[in-house]
């Protein structure tokens, strides 16, 4: 019986799905292959409804947590992921929070433990090809590098995932963006500020238009609502909007094979 292509992405936080990859797992979908989400922690520590972010004295934790797993749910949907799976961790909180030595805060997860439950899930679903972030977690976030770890320690693991790819922005593709956004008085997230601006053109292994979808990425970042540093994302004219989110660029970590053919398309040769 012929098993269909399948895509997981392991993703840290709630919103990270909409905003890393939510324009190829839209593809992918659309097309009929399988695209799973492993959210790995609950982003408690996320902006509350009173504005206040995780580092805030009276935050408010648990209904964080709980707006959270819905707008996951509805995005994910949006997103194009027919699965969704949440291993529980607690959020980290950014580089150098209280947060990060927190017992169950996902930075301190143990590697083995975490590493065998993914491993022994990726084989599960018959993965194919895995998406998380680089060692640097994109732009530092402990989570987002704990992700990093845990997955290619699952992937010595596991038996069925073919190739391993980092989503990133090519230096000049996000200096071009920042410099039009502040241009145009964006007010930017620290994902986009404090971004890697040292991955070079030639690390890009595959480039994705997902301009026909980036309406369905827009509506996916808009879901999570209740993280307002991300607003301007949602109300940038289109143009801005489309040079960061109209193509998502791909560096290959890891293959099983000898690899070809996946300069546009994640699954190319297999």
């Amino acid at each position: 019986m012929a098993i269909t292509p399948t895509l997981v992405c392991v993703h840290a936080h709630p919103d990270d799905e909409a905003l890393f990859t939510a324009g190829s797992t839209s593809l992918y979908a659309d097309i009929g292959y399988r695209v799973i989400l492993v959210t790995c922690t609950n982003g408690q520590l996320g902006i509350d409804h009173r504005g206040r972010p995780g580092s805030h004295p009276e935050h408010e934790a648990e209904a964080t947590r709980s707006t959270r797993a819905r707008e996951l749910q509805l995005a994910a949907t949006v997103a194009g992921f027919s699965r969704v799976i949440t291993l529980g961790y607690d959020d980290s909180g950014m580089k150098g929070w209280a947060q990060n030595a927190a017992p169950n805060a996902f930075a301190q997860v143990d590697v083995e433990a975490v590493a065998h439950v993914l491993g022994a899930l990726l084989d599960e679903v018959h993965a194919t090809v895995v998406v998380t972030y680089d060692e640097n977690g994109f732009y530092g976030h402990p989570d987002h590098v704990m992700a990093n770890v845990v997955t290619r320690r699952a992937l010595e693991l596991a038996s069925s995932p073919r190739r391993l790819y980092y989503p990133v922005v090519p230096r000049s593709v996000l200096d071009a963006f920042v410099k039009g956004a502040l241009a145009d008085d964006v007010a930017l997230p620290a994902w986009i500020l404090d971004a890697s601006h040292q991955v070079d053109d030639q690390m890009v292994a595959t480039t994705m238009d997902v301009r026909p979808f980036a309406r369905r990425k827009h509506q996916a970042i808009a879901t999570h609502a209740s993280q307002t540093d991300n607003a301007d994302l949602v109300t940038m004219d289109e143009e801005l909007f489309a040079l960061l989110f109209g193509t998502e660029y791909y560096q290959r970590a890891w293959s099983r094979d000898v690899t070809f053919g996946d300069e546009t398309d994640l699954f190319g040769g297999l």
